[in-house]
């Protein structure tokens, strides 16, 4: 019975470090990586990136390509049909 606990506890410790070594060092990255984003230093920066990106949309004369603006032009139109039809 006690060799049967040792055994236990050991394959008990081994599945544990193994864990710990491969998908609890993803999870601990991963937490890293969005506290990361989260921190306030980054937040700003990713705004002051927004309003560029904004400024930059401002200024162009045309957003969408004419095969761009077609095709949503043509899934707009389709919702409106299907939403006049369900009433």
């Amino acid at each position: 019975m006690k060799i049967f606990i040792y055994k236990t506890l050991f394959v008990f410790l081994c599945i544990l470090v193994v864990f710990q070594l491969t998908i609890g060092a993803k999870i601990k990255e991963f937490k890293e990586e969005f506290e990361n984003i989260k921190s306030e230093e980054n937040v700003s920066n990713i705004k002051s990136k927004l309003r560029d990106e904004l400024k930059n949309a401002v200024k162009k004369d045309q957003y969408l390509s004419d095969e761009d603006a077609k095709l949503i032009n043509d899934f707009i139109n389709k919702i409106k049909k299907e939403l006049s039809n369900n009433n």
